[in-house]
């Protein structure tokens, strides 16, 4: 039985992580803030700890004893009214996490990326770890940010310390209680506000697997080195096909051209400004969905046996949990 220290617990990839920890028997302390919701670790056995990544001290403190982290945490919105605080979160919250590891002497780190942080082909073929990016490519604060930590992580892990990076695509499934941008577009599916769509695509990844290969990575992983946790390539309206199967509402069938969804999100930003309200449609987002984001999680499957459930199964597990749930904000 390992003491495991976790970032991230409360959120929807990290309690799915801190679940299949504890129902493995290991020893977790998980880093939690004072607002932090706990809806979804509440009926898990495991020691929480007051912190927060941005205090080097609280991170150092509460990670005392730990032989192996999780660092799962990450502040993930496709708009910030301060976008410092994104990287205040990610990035420093990230060198924080490592610092505090190297100074425990933990034996190992698995740290959560994403793939917006790795490169797609200009021939539309999927994305790999080796696939080249620079930052310049990266639309947006929540990208650019990730790429900026995955950075810090990859700089410790040159220098001695035992990291392994994970880059999850897109996990659905139930728990996505914020929700994710993701699980936005579920709910706006379900409640039959999705109107158009544009032509992109996205690779989906059952969040049940996303914890699995954390796990593994843990396990199997090689220091230094990223694996995409990810399974089948999707475009968006064969999502919402499978979306209607399940709901029994209509798919959308406008295609809404690139340039027009992109200005319609500049003509919302500024109304959005002007109310004192988050924008319904983030530039961000849609700067994103002008290329696919397909991937290739061939090497997770190889080298460490993430597991590839079916995507379909997946998706009605996240209506289930959003029915039983009821309406977010």
């Amino acid at each position: 039985m390992a003491k495991v220290f976790i970032t991230g617990a409360t959120g929807f990839v990290g309690a799915h992580v801190a679940r299949k920890l504890v129902l493995r028997g290991e020893d977790v302390t998980a880093l939690i803030r004072p607002q932090s919701d706990l809806a979804l670790i509440r009926d898990l056995q495991l020691r929480t700890m007051m912190g927060d990544l941005r205090d080097f001290r609280s991170v150092l403190n509460a990670m005392q004893g730990a032989e192996v982290v999780y660092h799962v945490a990450a502040d993930y919105r496709l708009w910030s009214r301060n976008p410092k605080e994104m990287y205040a979160t990610n990035v420093y919250g990230t060198r924080n996490v490592m610092e505090a590891a190297a100074r425990c002497g933990v034996k190992r780190v698995v740290y959560t990326s994403t793939v917006g942080c790795l490169g797609i082909p200009r021939d539309g073929s999927p994305g790999n770890e080796t696939t080249p990016v620079s930052r310049h490519d990266l639309p947006g604060h929540y990208k650019k940010s990730k790429y900026d930590a995955e950075m810090v992580a990859l700089d410790y892990a040159s220098n001695g310390l035992d990291v392994v990076i994970v880059n999850p695509s897109t996990p659905v499934g139930p728990g996505d209680t914020k929700p994710t941008p993701t699980g936005r577009m579920i709910l706006d599916f379900m409640r039959g506000r999705m109107l158009g769509y544009v032509d992109t695509g996205l690779n989906l990844i059952a969040v049940e697997d996303v914890a699995d290969g954390h796990l593994l990575a843990m396990e199997g992983g090689r220091r230094g080195e990223r694996y995409i946790l990810g399974n089948r390539n999707l475009k968006l309206i064969e999502i919402f096909g499978i979306l209607a199967k399940i709901t029994g509402r209509t798919a959308p069938t406008i295609r809404v051209p690139y340039p027009l969804a992109l200005a319609a999100a500049y003509l919302d930003a500024a109304w959005s400004r002007l109310r004192g309200s988050e924008p319904t449609v983030p530039i961000e987002g849609v700067l994103m969905s002008r290329k696919r984001m397909f991937f290739d999680a061939s090497k997770a499957v190889s080298e460490l046996g993430l597991p590839q459930s079916p995507v379909e199964d997946a998706l009605r597990r996240s209506v289930e949990w959003f029915s039983r749930k009821g309406p977010a904000s």
